[in-house]
């Protein structure tokens, strides 16, 4: 029994080491928001939806339900699995991935709406760059809690503030 507790002690580090070092801890979305969160960013039939930070990849399932292609980014591989796991039991396999990759290093041009949550203050004027650079005119970004430094919102709904990409 003490092995197998020092072996998941083991593995939990070196999965949490490199995840504490490049990224945001798992902080989930309250369920109560999802909801709001899709119906913010006005997901139509069809569109491009990506969640950075995927986290559980409950946004990832809401996303697809709303009808878009949703992908998730998330840098834990266990929250990738639970993620995958919660895409198959809602049967979104062909609307919907949740990929172990760094967002960062990801380019986001192809989609229409984007959601985030618990990226940091410190974080957002450069993923504000990033998103002004990628983003195609007409894209949407919603965030949970956190704002852009530069970037006007469009639509705030309590701690939710939309962004829209101009022309």
């Amino acid at each position: 029994m003490l092995i197998l507790f020092f072996f998941v002690l083991c593995v939990a580090l070196f999965l949490a080491i490199p995840i504490a070092l490049n990224g945001a801890p798992f902080l989930p979305t309250d369920r109560t928001k999802v909801g709001a969160i899709v119906s913010l960013a006005r997901v139509k039939p069809g569109e491009r939806a990506v969640d950075l930070g995927s986290g559980d990849g409950r946004l990832v399932v809401a996303l697809a339900r709303a009808g878009a292609r949703a992908t998730g980014y998330e840098i834990n591989p266990l929250l990738v699995l639970w993620s995958r796991f919660l895409v198959w039991r809602a049967g979104l396999g062909q609307q919907a991935q949740v990929y172990t990759k760094n967002f960062w290093h990801e380019n986001l041009s192809s989609n229409n709406v984007v959601v985030l949550f618990g990226v940091g203050t410190s974080m957002m004027p450069r993923l504000e760059r990033k998103l002004q650079l990628e983003l195609r005119p007409g894209a949407r970004v919603v965030s949970n809690g956190f704002i852009f430094p530069n970037w006007p919102v469009a639509e705030r709904h309590g701690a939710l503030y939309l962004y829209r990409k101009e022309l």
